[in-house]
């Protein structure tokens, strides 16, 4: 994160052109939106795993760290908004015995 005119790439690609869907345009700048320092800062993202809405998350993320890394004053303001925090949500691992993580296997009565 560089003082800029505002563009985003991510993976070496426009962040519109990457992301495709505009709400996750919207998602990926929210931090800046909610703290009135929309078109400041130029960012280089580098994101891999996961699908594209969670890549966006994490960018997210991680831009509300580096802001707060920046200027240690914004941190309340971004923990209010909700910036801060991490989903931390994973798949659940297969257990043995069944055919994914919850669904068992088919049964045949007859």
């Amino acid at each position: 994160m560089t003082p800029g005119e505002g563009k985003i790439s991510i993976n070496g690609r426009e962040f519109k052109e990457y992301l495709g869907r505009p709400v996750l345009e919207i998602l990926v700048k929210s931090p800046f939106v909610h703290l009135g320092m929309d078109g400041r800062f130029d960012i280089k993202a580098t994101v891999k795993g996961g699908g594209i809405t969670g890549q966006a998350g994490a960018i997210r993320l991680g831009i509300s760290r580096a802001l707060v890394e920046m200027d240690e004053t914004l941190r309340k303001e971004l923990r209010a908004g909700g910036y801060m925090t991490r989903d931390s949500r994973v798949k659940e691992r297969k257990k043995y015995g069944r055919k994914k993580a919850r669904r068992g296997f088919q049964f045949v009565k007859r």
